[in-house]
């Protein structure tokens, strides 16, 4: 499961994957807290505006991430009606200058996908279930033969060319 979700139809992201590299959503939640303590939901919704609506991670990763954040002294919590706000704390500033690269990694990636939001959502969704089916075809075992190979390709060209012709 990924670590959030492709806008679109029920909001699912198709066929799994990743919208960040293993521990990158933490450096941007620390980002945007350094740069205006938040709740969670406003965490979310600020990620969704900066993706242009591209992209809206779910509340069962956000939230665990700002545990973690917290766990690790990198954020501090103080309750408000029932919700939390974060605030980042010297342990956090630190942390982020430490990670500066991974999170202009992150950025760099957001701002990339930023630009596939005006996708209509049946397409993108289509397009992320093909990518999901190619690689899993490719990394399944036992391997490829070069007939399978051959017919793949062929099918990938074929459907190319409709869609020039669409």
């Amino acid at each position: 499961m990924g670590e959030g979700r492709m806008r679109g139809e029920g909001h699912g992201r198709r066929g799994g994957g990743r919208m960040f590299e293993h521990g990158a959503l933490r450096w941007v939640l620390l980002s945007l807290i350094a740069d205006k303590p938040a709740h969670g939901y406003e965490l979310i919704k600020a990620i969704e505006a900066r993706m242009g609506g591209a992209y809206t991670p779910s509340p069962g990763v956000i939230y665990p991430s700002l545990t973690l954040l917290e766990d690790m002294g990198a954020l501090s919590a103080v309750a408000e009606g029932g919700k939390k706000r974060y605030a980042i704390t010297d342990e956090g500033r630190r942390l982020l200058v430490e990670n500066a690269e991974a999170l202009a990694h992150a950025e760099r990636k957001m701002k990339a996908l930023r630009g596939r939001a005006d996708r209509p959502a049946r397409i993108a969704q289509a397009i992320e279930a093909f990518r999901a089916a190619t690689h899993e075809r490719l990394t399944q075992e036992p391997s490829l033969s070069e007939a399978q190979v051959e017919a793949i390709a062929d099918l990938i060209e074929a459907v190319a060319e409709k869609v020039r012709q669409a």
